[in-house]
């Protein structure tokens, strides 16, 4: 079942540490939506740890609601919460460190199997499966064994066809995740500007999942 990610990016006033400033510390606020309208539980995980199944170490899970969120996100946040149960998963994270992240940076998982199946294969249903030290026998009985070997561990990256399907193989990072053509980087371009005008630590990503 897919989760859907919502949230805002925010960025603090400069003079929000001014005995004088009265308004929101943080007041400037635009919707994830439409920089990034995807539902890839790889980066989910990845970012946040929310359908972590290749096991990341996530770079900001389970932080909450930040305690000065601007009126607009929270009141939008609780108006979620309040017509779906299943809102979960709220976390923030600072333009400064998704700055500086490794790229390179991989889960615990050894790789991903990615299989697509259907006419055409490539605009088809998708089914993703975390490989470790065996190749799951799910799909061994369905599309045979992998031609990269009979065990994973010495496997190289690969792509191949079988069933009517095509099957691609190989290890996970975070520029896969992240990276060019993901949607986040249009995310990231958005931040880094606003970080010019407002600091790496003014700028931040408030989310949540359903």
């Amino acid at each position: 079942m897919p989760t859907d990610i919502y949230g805002f990016i925010e960025a603090r006033h400069p003079s929000a540490a001014e005995e004088w400033y009265e308004g929101e510390p943080w007041p400037v606020s635009m919707p994830l939506y439409p920089l990034y309208d995807g539902d890839d539980h790889v980066a989910f995980g990845c970012l946040f740890g929310v359908r972590n199944w290749l096991g990341w170490t996530p770079v900001a899970a389970g932080r909450g609601l930040p305690a000065d969120v601007s009126a607009h996100v929270r009141t939008d946040y609780e108006g979620s919460v309040g017509v779906d149960v299943a809102m979960h998963g709220c976390t923030w994270v600072a333009w400064s460190e998704l700055r500086d992240l490794d790229m390179s940076a991989r889960p615990a998982a050894r790789g991903m199997l990615q299989v697509r199946s259907g006419p055409g294969s490539s605009t088809h249903r998708i089914h993703r499966y975390r490989i470790d030290d065996r190749w799951p026998s799910e799909m061994v009985e369905q599309y045979g064994m992998p031609p990269l070997g009979g065990s994973p561990v010495e496997a190289p990256a690969g792509r191949w066809e079988a069933a009517g399907a095509t099957l691609e193989y190989g290890p996970v990072t975070r520029l896969h995740a992240l990276g060019p053509g993901t949607g986040w980087e249009h995310v990231f371009e958005v931040m880094r500007a606003l970080a010019g005008r407002f600091g790496d630590d003014g700028v931040r990503l408030v989310v949540w999942f359903d």
